[in-house]
């Protein structure tokens, strides 16, 4: 029989605190649908309704008002136990491991919130990060999906998927494409391209099976993992994909491509042995922080974003 957890009296209190489910989710990491199950759950368990739907948001009843002081008091007095616990058992620092991200400053600063030393690896590969993540090398990661990945062993590992983010495409200012508010793929047949190299490129066969759908195999001509040399070959005239984020400039335009022909899933993951074990929510709350810092970045990207909460539920 179901037990009340303090997961289930940490939602009370959120919900009652932000007076809305859907912002009592948000802030908890949680998607809104996964949150209102969890106070079902509660109220079947102590045998009643605990919040009101008024004009003015969730209001506590009778009931709830007794079960939010109790919730309160218990999180309180583990909050305290956890706190003089951290004091006297010294877990360490915090190992993040990440690909090349355009929020990665504020992820770092988001995750000391939970523990003031993080010592951060990036690589080029997700598969990498994911190697790191399963050896206990890193305690964190982010990462994208990349070939290969389903098949993967995770057990021990709590993994959420953060958004599903669209592929933008860079040419040059330069080119007539840039006149155009987005690009069709098959306009790029004839194109040289800027790619990671292909054990870096983590989503090479989706990348060859869109150009395929679109009528041609891209030309790599160029490979790079480092981005200011591929933006200098994209002023000079060559193509690549971008990430959704990507900032128009130094010679280059970000252009959206039409019908959203390739999308790319990135995923947080976190170790249940980690220093931040039992606070995957937190550390999602920090990643959607970090990303949503860079979206004003590509003003179309926002566009789309807004347009789209399908592609980031858990942000809603």
């Amino acid at each position: 029989m179901p037990e009340l957890e303090l997961r289930h009296l940490r939602a009370v209190r959120t919900i009652a605190e932000e007076g809305s489910v859907t912002r009592a989710a948000t802030r908890l990491g949680l998607t809104q649908p996964a949150l209102s199950a969890q106070l079902r759950t509660v109220e079947r368990l102590v045998g009643g309704q605990l919040f009101d739907r008024t004009r003015n948001g969730c209001v506590p009843t009778d009931l709830g008002r007794r079960v939010l002081g109790t919730a309160r008091l218990v999180l309180d007095e583990m909050a305290q136990l956890m706190s003089t616990t951290r004091e006297t058992d010294r877990r360490g620092p915090l190992y993040l491991g990440c690909i090349s991200i355009l929020y990665f400053a504020p992820l770092v600063e988001g995750l000391r919130q939970l523990n003031a030393d993080v010592r951060a690896e990036v690589r080029m590969s997700s598969a990498e990060i994911v190697d790191m993540l399963e050896q206990g090398r890193v305690h964190v990661a982010l990462f994208e999906f990349f070939d290969g990945m389903p098949s993967r062993d995770l057990a021990g590992i709590e993994l959420r998927k953060l958004v599903s983010e669209p592929a933008f495409i860079a040419v040059s200012d330069k080119d007539p494409l840039a006149e155009q508010e987005d690009v069709d793929l098959a306009q790029l047949a004839e194109r040289d391209w800027v790619t990671p190299p292909a054990q870096q490129m983590g989503n090479r066969m989706q990348m060859f099976q869109a150009c395929s759908d679109a009528g041609f195999v891209p030309r790599l001509v160029h490979h790079t993992g480092e981005s200011n040399m591929a933006r200098g070959l994209v002023a000079s005239g060559a193509v690549s994909f971008a990430a959704a984020p990507s900032r128009t400039g130094d010679g280059i335009v970000i252009r959206k491509l039409r019908g959203t022909p390739l999308m790319t899933d990135i995923f947080v993951a976190t170790r249940r042995d980690s220093p931040v074990a039992g606070r995957a929510h937190e550390v999602f709350a920090c990643a959607a922080d970090a990303y949503r810092s860079v979206l004003d970045r590509n003003p179309e990207y926002r566009k789309w974003w807004d347009a789209h909460p399908e592609a980031h539920p858990e942000f809603t």
